[in-house]
């Protein structure tokens, strides 16, 4: 081999060393930012990990907001009509926030089964929910009906 090919072979394999690196740690950086998103159902199934970052959507279940007095952490319960999970949250919730309000949270659970909430977003208007939270409500009415039907067929 000539040197001139070996200095052309050796700065291919340069090039596709770098290209190879640089692959990796972007996908690397983008398993990091993703996030998910999963019904309290889907929580109660196991399917998010504790410590893992995700999105929660559902109802706020009625009669479960507790605000401490004297800070600003509100610990509250979300519902997609099928499972509950715990939320805790600190800091200023949205002016929309209400019991029976769809709602989602992004943050993280913990081994408890207690989800702690970075950020709590509620819907605009009293006509929007956010398309998850919908079809995951969706469901679990349609789950129910079902189950009323077998129940009186059977």
């Amino acid at each position: 081999m000539t040197p001139a090919r070996r200095r052309r072979l050796i700065m291919v394999m340069v090039i596709v060393a770098g290209v190879a690196i640089a692959t990796t740690l972007g996908l690397r950086a983008f398993q990091r930012n993703l996030l998910y998103y999963f019904t309290p159902s889907q929580v109660a199934a196991g399917d998010a990990h504790p410590g893992q970052r995700f999105r929660m959507g559902g109802l706020v279940a009625l009669g479960s907001v507790q605000r401490a007095p004297g800070s600003m952490t509100v610990r509250f319960t979300l519902t997609d009509m099928q499972h509950s999970v715990p939320v805790v949250y600190t800091g200023i919730l949205p002016d929309l926030f209400r019991e029976g309000q769809g709602i989602v949270v992004h943050g993280r659970l913990d081994k408890g089964g207690l989800f702690t909430a970075d950020q709590v977003l509620a819907k605009h208007d009293s006509k929007y929910m956010p398309p998850e939270v919908a079809a995951a409500i969706q469901k679990a009415m349609q789950a129910q009906q079902d189950a009323v039907k077998a129940k009186g067929a059977s």
